[in-house]
């Protein structure tokens, strides 16, 4: 059946609601509506001049069917092409306007709604015989409910329409109509239904699949051709494309994949994370898909294959192609029961014999189709069985995938607490470390000050030896005039000339060595003030290194055996001694040493190579033992 007889069928209960005298005529008024209505849904170029022409008034009385046909068939069918109109509105439109005449409209409470009317309507013409008035016959009744049961997911029962037949035999003497067929199905006449949404739903499903020719939709993960990623997508089935979409609601539109005769379906192995999966390769593309289960990709190759298939061969609908197969094989079987009867006229002597045949060939396809309907029912129960094993299996996995995401969360907080952990206590190390850097700093510059007090302390003291013996020289030589004069006066009175002399010793050179041994003395008491101010320096230096001494102690403790190995190392290359750190008083006479070598002079040691030397070392010394030393040694030189 092509194109325009579809689009007859649903025009013809148009013109019928129009016709309200019931005697096959319309008025011109009414066709141009009609007329002007399927312009607009069939996306056809209007022609008003010749719509105007064609129902000119110059004639009296309505038009007929077979006087509007060549103005359908010329202006408007001829014209319509696949694809560029919605069928479904198209048909939509008719069945509004043959509704508000033939449908009484449903009672309260009934199976159908509205919009499962309109799609039996659709399913009724497509499954309708080729002649008018439109009637559908029990065979192809049978084969709908059949589909719709199957879509509800519950066994066939034949008994509420074999009872229907039984009573209303008269019904399917002339076969039935659409408005008989609703009205039955509304009132539940033709197939137990326990819930009006299963119902709808698998209505809902049936339209899809024998209406708009939808051989199978799902969603499936679809690989890139740009980003080469794996994207879920909702997949369309139908036998000339197939389309993809964001989601089920068919809004967000992503693709399209068409097929034609170059087109081969082909399973892939396993990669990337994806299983169950296939590729469709077109003339210049190849999709990567993979589907949720074996099943599922075993269905989707079959249903595209059956596309490819029917495209091959040129056809458009595969429910189309079925029904004519059906019809064939009713007018087989009819040619086949008239020629048995037939040849049963012709000898009558065998009637007994040939009914007998005829039971036990009747008695034969019984048993056949018992069978069949045995064998159906076993691959149902096998199928839901599986499908059955197949959730259990499926929930045992999302248990252990939930069991395991419960253990990765745990692990992970754990984790993150330790690795917290492990953070404050490094930040601790680190500000333990730069406490412990400030310290030594301030320690090494305490141990500078002590440094040059205590050489400060050593030439005050050697100044105050230089006094010492000056003095005891002055001293010696102040005994020796004494002595001398004191001579003179035992030996003889000096004569008046003789005091006058030179050579002899006088009161002034007496003198004059007295005051410069009392200079000698207060330059030496000086000397010794100056000793005992740097000596209480020194001592207020060494309590100095003392308290950073102990702070740096204080800190070094904490400091366990979380240090780096490089700064390790770094300390060992750096300590100049390895039995012991120095003290301060052998740090001092090894620095003189070093400077006496240098320069030769003790008062070069201010220059600032040999402070800058002196800081260095300073740095590789164990401060604790040389600090208490020094401080016992500068005590006992006070």
């Amino acid at each position: 059946m092509d194109l325009k007889s579809e689009l007859l069928k649903s025009i013809w209960y148009a013109f019928t609601s129009l016709d309200v005298e019931k005697c096959g005529k319309v008025s011109k008024s009414q066709l141009k509506v009609l007329s002007h209505n399927l312009y607009t849904v069939l996306n056809i170029p209007h022609n008003p001049v010749a719509l105007e022409e064609h129902f000119q008034d110059d004639d009296d009385g309505p038009v007929s069917n077979h006087g509007y046909m060549p103005y359908l068939n010329k202006y408007i069918l001829d014209k319509v092409k696949e694809g560029m109109f919605d069928k479904e509105k198209f048909d939509d439109l008719c069945w509004m306007m043959t509704m508000k005449k033939n449908f009484k409209g449903l009672p309260k409470g009934a199976l159908l709604s509205q919009r499962d009317c309109f799609k039996l309507f659709c399913l009724f013409n497509l499954l309708s015989e080729d002649r008018y008035p439109l009637v559908m016959i029990p065979e192809e009744v049978e084969y709908l409910l059949k589909k719709i049961s199957t879509a509800m997911s519950q066994e066939w029962d034949g008994k509420p329409l074999e009872d229907f037949m039984s009573q209303d035999a008269a019904v399917w003497e002339g076969d039935m109509s659409v408005w008989t067929f609703l009205e039955h199905m509304g009132a539940g006449r033709l197939l137990r239904v326990t819930s009006a949404e299963a119902f709808s739903l698998a209505l809902d499903e049936v339209f899809l699949e024998m209406y708009h020719n939808v051989l199978k939709r799902g969603y499936m993960w679809k690989k890139g051709h740009v980003r080469r990623n794996w994207t879920e997508r909702w997949f369309v089935l139908k036998p000339s494309s197939m389309a993809y979409y964001v989601s089920e609601n068919l809004r967000d539109k992503k693709g399209e994949i068409q097929l034609d005769k170059s087109c081969v379906v082909e399973p892939i192995a396993d990669r990337e994370g994806k299983r169950c999966m296939f590729c469709v390769k077109t003339h210049n593309r190849t999709f990567e898909m993979s589907a949720s289960d074996q099943r599922q990709k075993v269905e989707w190759t079959q249903a595209i294959q059956t596309a490819l298939r029917v495209q091959s061969e040129g056809k458009s609908s595969l429910h189309h192609e079925l029904k004519l197969k059906r019809r064939a094989q009713r007018e087989h079987s009819q040619r086949e029961r008239s020629r048995s009867d037939r040849g049963s006229c012709s000898s009558r002597s065998s009637q007994s014999d040939d009914s007998n045949v005829h039971d036990a060939e009747k008695d034969r396809k019984d048993t056949e189709i018992e069978s069949i309907i045995q064998h159906a029912r076993e691959v149902e129960t096998r199928r839901r069985e599986a499908e059955e094993k197949e959730r259990r299996k499926q929930r045992e996995v999302q248990l252990e995938l939930e069991r395991q995401l419960k253990e990765a969360e745990t692990l992970r907080d754990s984790m993150q607490a330790e690795m917290q952990e492990k953070e404050k206590e490094a930040e601790q190390q680190k500000k333990r470390i730069q406490e412990l850097e400030l310290t030594q700093r301030k320690l090494e510059a305490a141990l500078n000050v002590e440094i040059h007090a205590r050489l400060e302390e050593e030439r005050a003291r050697q100044e105050l030896e230089r006094l010492l013996q000056a003095e005891e020289a002055k001293k010696q030589q102040f005994q020796l005039l004494q002595e001398q004069q004191r001579a003179l006066q035992c030996l003889s009175p000096i004569p008046e000339a003789s005091d006058s002399s030179p050579e002899d010793p006088t009161p002034s050179a007496l003198s004059s060595a007295s005051q410069e041994l009392q200079d000698l003395q207060a330059s030496r008491q000086r000397s010794h003030q100056h000793l005992e101010e740097l000596q209480e320096k020194l001592r207020y230096a060494s309590q100095h290194v003392r308290h950073w001494n102990v702070q740096l102690n204080r800190l070094m403790k904490p400091i366990g055996p979380g240090e780096r190995l490089e700064h390790r190392l770094l300390s060992k290359n750096m300590c100049p001694k390895k039995e012991g750190a120095l003290a301060s008083n052998e740090f001092i006479s090894k620095f003189k040493k070093t400077s006496d070598q240098s320069s030769g002079t003790p008062e070069d040691i201010e220059a600032p190579e040999d402070i800058e030397a002196l800081e260095e070392q300073m740095e590789a010394a164990d401060l604790s033992d040389g600090s208490d030393e020094l401080q016992r040694k500068s005590n006992g030189q006070m």
